[in-house]
Order: structure tokens, then C-alpha cells, then sequence
């Protein structure tokens, strides 16, 4: 059932987007602009976004650069977010070797997790207004082969840290667990789904009230996750203490 306050929200929402360089990134900004939304495009790059409507004007959004391991230094920019789209990650395929391994992680799991948590925080200390969000971006290798080891172990470990801290961290914000197929991007050059179109779906099932969200050509996923999910949901919560 939709969330009858969540299109009105968009209007006056400030988003922020993490791997904002990359075709999904750009295509959330574009598709949040379409719904009055204020943009905060985070990116490791320093070159400036050129980002335009459909009409080709350009979209007007504050650009700011980070770097995994700094995460602390966007606290007080987290503060002014209403959702938060941790979006970035980085695919080194079939390189397996120990630089390649701390890399994976740290960017695609560990880096997520920690403003996860200091988003958590910063919501926390909220009085008033719209309730935050972070919407993860898990992707489809969290439970389904991506040809790539270390993608797929990092994005796992992504996914079970979420299903680990989602009863404490959901006190104090919604969570949205993205769950996406191939999509044609600088990671993934060959994928069968197009960014915008990936990026519409994603905005459509929020509108629908979902918390997790799954585009794919795959229907397997759309057993599986579900699945998954309440697993470690009831395995959590039976081994969990105070």
C-alpha cells in the first residue's frame, strides 16, 4: 500500500546520494529533481557533475567530495538529509589479491556501514520534521552470482551488517534495502538494464511503501531475497542480547 505522505515528502526532501559520479547515481539525482527535491551529490571525484533534466537544462545540486574513511567529516551535512542513497561501490572482478580484498571491503561494505551508523546518530538527535531515510544498495550479488569474488563477498557482508543492526538503527530510521540486477554502467559495461529506468523502479517501489526493493530480470531474486532476509531476521533475533 503506497505511503500516503511519501510524494508530498519528496517535494521539500533533501537527498544525498553517494556514488553520485557513477549512471545510477546520476539517474536518482535526475529522477529526485523531478519530484522538487534538493540534491547533495556525493562523490570521491573532483570533477564537476553536468547533470540535465530531460529538456537538457541544467539541475541544480551541491556537489561535495569524500573519501572512504572520512566518513565522521559529513556529519554535520547528514545533519540537513532526509534520505540518504549509499549507492557507491567499486568491482575489481577477478582480482582476488590482498589490495584488491581491503579495497572491496572497505568501499563497498565497511565505508556504508559507518554512515549507516553516524546518519543513525545524527537522526537521533532530531526534534520535528519528516523521518530520515537510508536506502542501501545491497545489489543482486548480496545472494546471486556476480562473476566477480570479491564484489560478491563485500556486498554480502554489506547486506549481513544491515540485517544485523536493523532493529537498533531503525529506531531512528527507515531503511530501504535496494536490491538490483545488471544494470549498463562504468562497473558493469554489459548489463541489461538501463540506469534510468533502474532508477524509476526504485523511486515507484518506495512510493509503494516497500522497504525492500528488487529490480531484476531474474526472478529468482524475487523468491530468494525475501527469503534471505526474513532468515536472518529470525536467526538475529534469536541469538540477540541487550
Amino acid at each position: 500500500m503506497p505511503d500516503p505522505s511519501s510524494e508530498a515528502a519528496t517535494e521539500t526532501a533533501t537527498v544525498a546520494v553517494t556514488g553520485a559520479g557513477g549512471s545510477l547515481g546520476q539517474a536518482l539525482l535526475r529522477r529526485w529533481h523531478g519530484r522538487g527535491a534538493r540534491l547533495i551529490a556525493l562523490s570521491h571525484g573532483s570533477a564537476p557533475l553536468d547533470l540535465q533534466d530531460r529538456q537538457g537544462r541544467p539541475i541544480p545540486v551541491e556537489q561535495v567530495r569524500w573519501q572512504v574513511g572520512e566518513e565522521a567529516a559529513l556529519e554535520s551535512l547528514l545533519a540537513r538529509v532526509d534520505v540518504l542513497v549509499l549507492n557507491h561501490g567499486i568491482n575489481v572482478h577477478g582480482d582476488c589479491g590482498a589490495d584488491a580484498t581491503a579495497c572491496s571491503l572497505e568501499v563497498n561494505a565497511l565505508s556504508s556501514w559507518r554512515l549507516l551508523e553516524l546518519f543513525a546518530a545524527v537522526a537521533e538527535r532530531r526534534r520535528g520534521g519528516r523521518r530520515a531515510e537510508v536506502w542501501v544498495n545491497t545489489s543482486e550479488a548480496e545472494i546471486q552470482p556476480a562473476l566477480s569474488p570479491l564484489y560478491e563477498i563485500s556486498k554480502r557482508l554489506l547486506g549481513q551488517l544491515l540485517s544485523l543492526r536493523a532493529p537498533e538503527l531503525s529506531r531512528s530510521l527507515r531503511l530501504r534495502r535496494l536490491v538490483l540486477g545488471p544494470f549498463r554502467s562504468a562497473l558493469n559495461p554489459i548489463g541489461v538494464m538501463d540506469a534510468d529506468w533502474v532508477a524509476g523502479q526504485i523511486l515507484r517501489q518506495a512510493d509503494w511503501n516497500c522497504s525492500l526493493i528488487i529490480v531484476t530480470p531474474n526472478p529468482l531474486t524475487y523468491l530468494l531475497m525475501p527469503l534471505a532476509t526474513l532468515g536472518r531476521w529470525a536467526y538475529t533475533g534469536l541469538l540477540r542480547r541487550p
